[in-house]
Order: structure tokens, then C-alpha cells, then sequence
């Protein structure tokens, strides 16, 4: 299995509990899949968490401490702050899986507008009452792909 890793000079604008986090995750060679499953979120969310791109509630801090190993103090200290959200990504990423995205976005942007506004109305989805999985598929020739499902209150 592989797992998700951090190197911090990739990533300077992280804050430090990205590292203490990543740090632990690797040395129990834990996916996010399993740790998501342990404190009860969605992998995506999870993984946020890592990334300090979203707020850790205080059962996410006790169970994050017990399955990592890392002395509740630490976490607590380092995860109570507010989530500085979008920092860590340059525009345009460079990153090419984060760069597809953000073209998927370009290409198809506008698209996606006016499909949801015939569909919806006047609106915008939420990125706040939100929530994201990714599945995988394997079709009848073998081939995988990647399902990204976002859901977000209209």
C-alpha cells in the first residue's frame, strides 16, 4: 500500500502540526482511509486536517492523539487555531494533480454554472456545508479512474 507522505520544503506555508501529523501518520504507516475510519470523518476531510485546511473539533484532537501517539498537549496547542484555508497552493498550482483540477475548473467552469443555475436557480454551492469523497472505478477494459464527488449545500 502506499501512503500519502509530507516533505515540508515542497510545502513552506504548512503549519507545524502538518508536520507532526504527517510525521506519525507515516511511522504507523497508516492511509487516511484508516485514520478517517478511527476518528470518525471522511478520508478527504481527514486529510485536510493534515493539511491545516480545516478546523479540528476537540474529540478529533483525543482520537487523533491515541491512534498517532502524539501527547494530546501537542495536538491540542497546535490544532486550536483556526485554519488558514487555501494558503498552501500557489495559483496556478504547479503540483500536476492539483494543476488538473484547477483546469478542470477553467475548462469546464462556466459549464458547471450554468447547468447548476438551470437546475437550481439563482445560487452559489456551498463550500462550507460541504462534503467531498473520492471512489475508484475500474472499467470492463481494466482501466482505473478517479471519481471525485463534491456536494455542497445550494
Amino acid at each position: 500500500m502506499s501512503l500519502a507522505t509530507l516533505d515540508t520544503t515542497q510545502h513552506p506555508n504548512l503549519p507545524a502540526s502538518s508536520t507532526t501529523l504527517f510525521q506519525a501518520k507515516a511511522a504507523k504507516k497508516l492511509s487516511f482511509e484508516q485514520i478517517a475510519s478511527y476518528i470518525g470523518r471522511n478520508e478527504v476531510a481527514t486529510a485536510a486536517l493534515f493539511y491545516g485546511q480545516a478546523k479540528a473539533s476537540e474529540e478529533d484532537v483525543t482520537k487523533l492523539s491515541s491512534l498517532l501517539d502524539i501527547p494530546r498537549e501537542v495536538l491540542e496547542e497546535q490544532l486550536s487555531g483556526f485554519p488558514d484555508r487555501g494558503r498552501s497552493v500557489e495559483m496556478p498550482p504547479r503540483e500536476p494533480l492539483i494543476y488538473r483540477l484547477y483546469e478542470i475548473v477553467q475548462n469546464y467552469g462556466y459549464a458547471y454554472k450554468a447547468v447548476l443555475n438551470e437546475k437550481l436557480g439563482d445560487g452559489i454551492m456551498s463550500a462550507i456545508s460541504f462534503s467531498t469523497k473520492v471512489d475508484k472505478e475500474t472499467d470492463e477494459n481494466g482501466n482505473t479512474w478517479a471519481v471525485i464527488t463534491l456536494r455542497g449545500k445550494w
